[in-house]
């Protein structure tokens, strides 16, 4: 019994993070060879999810993962991909329902608190000023601490769908 609770726990866990990708069917990806990261804002109210330690994370993990896709980061100066990511956390509520009342004929529900932190990383061509890819990562986590510790998954797991496969 308890191994079929934790493995459905383990399952559920898994489903927390829904990624979401966005990208420009007339996009030539194939030409893109360098990017440079122009803005990061974190915008949350917990102290957790908005530092500069939390910034910097960001920063390199962005620089790995399409440095991994064999993309050249280029600090400063002109760049054929311009990164811009935005990390918020709001607090959302569930509700949750279970047999109550006399002999459990009756419904209670209630509201249970948790974070949903979401990452957006949008990819824009300098040249035509548009977006041509974003990838939309959500961590919903009771904890900031928990959706902080998720990050490094959030932008690994956005950038394994870059470049997209067109159809």
């Amino acid at each position: 019994m308890k191994t079929l609770v934790l493995s459905m726990l383990i399952a559920l866990n898994a489903f927390a993070q829904k990624i979401n990708i966005e990208a420009d069917p007339a996009a030539d990806f194939a030409r893109f060879r360098t990017f440079a990261i122009r803005e990061g804002r974190l915008n949350s109210r917990n102290p957790t999810l908005n530092s500069d330690l939390v910034r910097k994370r960001l920063d390199t993990d962005i620089q790995r993962y399409l440095g991994a896709k064999g993309l050249a980061f280029v600090p400063s100066g002109p760049a054929d991909l311009n990164v811009v990511y935005t990390l918020g956390a709001v607090t959302r509520a569930e509700a949750e329902a279970y047999p109550a009342g006399w002999r459990g004929w009756g419904t209670r529900v209630i509201r249970v608190p948790y974070t949903e932190g979401t990452l957006v990383i949008d990819l824009r061509d300098p040249t035509t000023h548009t977006l041509i890819w974003r990838a939309i990562a959500r961590e919903e986590k009771r904890d900031p601490y928990k959706v902080e510790g998720k990050l490094d998954d959030m932008v690994r797991k956005s950038f394994a769908k870059y470049p997209p496969k067109m159809k």
